[in-house]
């Protein structure tokens, strides 16, 4: 039995994000492509034979309670009755609020790490069930793979997505993303495509223009990464992406960033590390 283990959780980009509508819930359904990234934050989970849950998180500014890590682990630890406690420390580099599904995804590592450490032996659909009581955005992460999404992004078909280089620019904002979904002047109704349109044409991000308009930090951003492509946003934002299939050329343009924004080169890649880590021998 494992008594410790460390996980990279990803990052993940939204190659187009199309608004198609509202449930009566008040969740809006949608179609995206998740793009999974080999940059992420750092988790190193520790087993405690006490029941308590602890969560280290420098620099994040929010109550332990509120993380989506703790959180996650509450709810496994609830819904298993589970005995034993964690001990959890979480080295960010993925911006917050920045569309990048930073929580998300350090939420669904948290999950699988104590599915196995607590020799839970749910199966990813459980655990993604789980997942989204907290969050439309952490199934995705569960599953490890990059994917179509529809639903509210629950709906997933894992996707063979070919190599690119992302530049990724992080102006400093925190995008709220209920501020974003219920702005008047969102797009809420656009026509579903079947994905090989997607493939074929491309698509857009519908809170691009809302998030344009709120954040105008956001708004240089794109003007300035557009100067160098095919540049958009990615989910509510706030981070901006520009894809390249040479790592060159991207580096060329990351090095061209201004000071006052956080930028970063990342791979795309189509299975999560988490997935690889989990399958080692302990």
């Amino acid at each position: 039995m494992r008594a410790n283990m460390w996980l990279t959780s990803p990052a993940k980009l939204n190659l187009f994000l199309h608004i198609t509508g509202r449930r009566e819930d008040g969740y809006h359904t949608l179609q995206t492509i998740f793009q999974l990234l080999d940059y992420g934050d750092s988790l190193y989970f520790e087993l405690r034979q006490q029941g308590g849950i602890e969560v280290i998180c420098k620099g994040l500014d929010i109550s332990p309670q509120s993380n989506l890590v703790y959180r996650a682990a509450r709810l496994l630890q609830e819904r298993c009755k589970v005995a034993q406690g964690i001990h959890i420390q979480v080295d960010k580099r993925i911006p917050v609020g920045a569309g990048l599904g930073g929580g998300s995804s350090n939420a669904a590592a948290t999950l699988l790490a104590l599915n196995q450490l607590w020799e839970l032996r749910l199966d990813a659909s459980q655990l993604a069930g789980l997942g989204l009581e907290l969050g439309a955005d952490v199934p995705v992460f569960v599953h490890g793979h990059s994917a179509w999404g529809e639903g509210v992004g629950e709906q997933l078909t894992p996707l063979q997505l070919p190599e690119q280089w992302y530049v990724v620019i992080a102006p400093s904002v925190e995008v709220s993303t209920t501020e974003v979904f219920s702005h008047q002047e969102l797009t809420g109704d656009t026509a579903p495509i079947k994905m090989a349109a997607f493939f074929e044409r491309g698509g857009v991000n519908d809170c691009q223009p809302v998030v344009r308009k709120l954040y105008p930090e956001v708004d240089k951003a794109l003007v300035w990464l557009e100067k160098h492509g095919q540049a958009r946003m990615t989910g509510t934002g706030g981070c901006v992406f520009l894809p390249l299939p040479d790592p060159a050329q991207a580096e060329a343009v990351l090095a061209q960033k201004p000071a006052c924004w956080r930028g970063f080169l990342a791979r795309g890649i189509n299975r999560s590390p988490v997935l690889e880590n989990l399958e080692k021998p302990a």
